[in-house]
C-alpha cells in the first residue's frame, strides 16, 4: 500500500477517512482516543498545506439524520486538540454545503463532513446506489486517505467505492495495523497466547477456530466463558449462554490449548449494587450470574501472560464499567502489559478500557484503533478498505 507520506499534498483537496466514533453521554465525548489517534496524520497533510476533509461516522443512525450522533462534538473536540489550524464542520454529508464547507476549508485547515452514515448510501450492498454517492464525496477532492482501520472490514462508500475514485494511499494507523497483525500472523515469537473477553461467543469463535492451529494457548474470559464451562457440564446459574454453541465449543476444548476461568465474581444483578460473590468457576449458583472472573483465575492467566512473548487481547474480563467487577479487566491488562515481547490490545472494549482504568497506554506494544477489523484479519477474511489501497 502506498502511505499518506508519500503524497504530494500541497494545496490539494485531501478527502480523509478516519475513525472517530467515539462514545457519547447526552452529547458528552467520554473517551477520546479515537479522536487522539487520528491527529499524528491530520497534523501531517495539514502541515504540508493540504485543504483536509474529514469524513467518519458515528453510531449507527441507519440512514436517518439523528442529532444526537452528529459529528458535532467531535469538531469541537478536534479544534480544542488542534489549536493552530481551524476546524470546521457541516450539518451535511454531500450537498450545497458540504461543497461550501470544502470551499472555504483553507490549505492546513479541517473540515469534517458530517456523519457519513446519516447518507443510507453509505452502507447499502446495491454497488450503484454506493457509487453514486461515491461520487458526489470524490467530486469534492483531489486525493484520498484512509486512516480509519476499524472500518477497512466494510464496503462502504467511504471506504471503499471513493478509493476507486481518486488517487489513494493509507494513513500510518493503518499502515501501523497491517504491519502489526502481519507480524502476528508470520513471525509471533513463542509462545503465543490470546486472551479473549467479551459477551458472546458468537462474536469470537470464528477467529478462536482460526488462531487455535497457530497459537499456544487462548485464554478466555468475559461473558463467553460461561458458555464454555456449560460445554464442560457446569451449571452457570444465570450467566450470558449461548446453547447453540455448545457442541462447538467442546470440539475448541478438545484441542487442549483453551484455558478457562476457576473462580467467577457472581451477582445477584446486573448492577453496580448487586450482592456479590467469588465463588468456582464450576459451581456458580443458579440465582447468581457471572460479571468477571475472579482472583485465582486472574493468577491463572497472568502465570501464562507472563512466560508468553507474542500476546493478542481482544475483550474485557468482566463488566469493567462497574467497579465491583472491573479488577479481572485490570489484572489481566497489567499482565498483558507487562510481557517481554509484543504485546497487542486488540481495539474497542478492550482499548476502553485500558484508558478507563488509568492504565498507561505506553506499556503495552500497540493498542489496535480496530477491533472488529482486527478479528476478521487474523480469522484469514479478505477486508474491503485493504483490497481497494493495494
Amino acid at each position: 500500500m502506498r502511505s499518506a507520506s508519500d503524497l504530494d499534498v500541497k494545496g490539494k483537496r485531501v478527502l480523509v477517512r478516519c475513525d472517530l466514533n467515539v462514545p457519547l453521554d447526552e452529547g458528552r465525548i467520554t473517551d477520546d482516543g479515537r479522536i487522539r489517534a487520528s491527529l499524528p496524520l491530520l497534523q501531517d497533510l495539514t502541515s504540508r498545506g493540504a485543504r483536509v476533509i474529514v469524513m467518519a461516522h458515528l453510531g449507527r443512525p441507519k440512514g436517518r439524520v439523528d442529532p444526537a450522533l452528529s459529528l458535532k462534538p467531535v469538531a469541537d473536540r478536534l479544534q480544542e486538540l488542534l489549536p493552530d489550524c481551524t476546524v470546521r464542520g457541516s450539518h451535511q454529508v454531500v450537498g450545497e454545503h458540504a461543497e461550501h464547507l470544502v470551499d472555504v476549508t483553507q490549505p492546513g485547515d479541517i473540515g469534517l463532513l458530517e456523519n457519513v452514515r446519516f447518507d443510507l448510501r453509505e452502507t447499502s450492498k446495491d454497488d450503484t446506489e454506493r457509487g453514486a454517492l461515491a461520487d458526489e464525496l470524490a467530486a469534492m477532492a483531489d486525493l484520498y486517505v484512509d486512516d480509519a482501520f476499524g472500518a477497512v472490514h466494510r464496503k462502504h462508500a467511504s471506504v471503499y467505492d471513493v478509493a476507486q475514485r481518486l488517487e489513494h494511499a493509507a494513513g500510518p494507523l493503518v499502515m501501523a495495523e497491517v504491519g502489526v497483525l502481519e507480524r502476528l500472523e508470520k513471525d509471533p515469537g513463542r509462545p503465543y497466547v490470546v486472551v479473549l473477553g467479551g459477551s458472546k461467543v458468537s462474536d469470537k469463535i470464528g477467529v478462536i477456530e482460526a488462531l487455535l492451529p497457530q497459537v499456544d494457548q487462548v485464554l478466555v474470559g468475559g461473558g463467553m466463558c460461561f458458555t464454555f464451562l456449560a460445554a464442560q457440564g457446569h451449571d452457570v446459574g444465570s450467566s450470558l449462554l449461548e446453547d447453540q454453541l455448545l457442541e462447538q465449543c467442546r470440539t475448541l476444548l478438545g484441542s487442549g490449548k483453551v484455558v478457562l476461568p476457576v473462580d467467577v465474581v457472581a451477582a445477584t444483578g446486573f448492577a453496580a449494587d448487586a450482592e456479590h460473590d467469588v465463588v468456582a468457576a464450576d459451581a456458580i449458583p443458579a440465582d447468581r450470574m457471572g460479571l468477571d472472573i475472579g482472583p485465582r483465575s486472574v493468577e491463572l492467566f497472568a502465570g501464562h501472560l507472563r512466560e508468553a512473548r507474542t500476546v493478542f487481547w481482544n475483550g474485557p474480563m468482566g463488566v469493567f464499567e462497574m467497579a465491583p467487577f472491573a479488577e479481572g479487566t485490570r489484572g489481566v491488562a497489567e499482565a498483558v502489559a507487562a510481557v517481554r515481547g509484543l504485546s497487542v490490545v486488540g481495539g474497542g472494549d478492550s482499548a476502553a478500557a485500558v484508558r478507563a482504568l488509568g492504565i498507561d497506554e505506553s506499556r503495552f506494544g500497540h493498542i489496535s484503533t480496530g477491533g472488529g477489523a482486527s478479528l476478521e484479519h487474523l480469522e484469514g477474511k479478505q477486508l474491503p478498505g485493504l483490497e481497494v489501497l493495494a
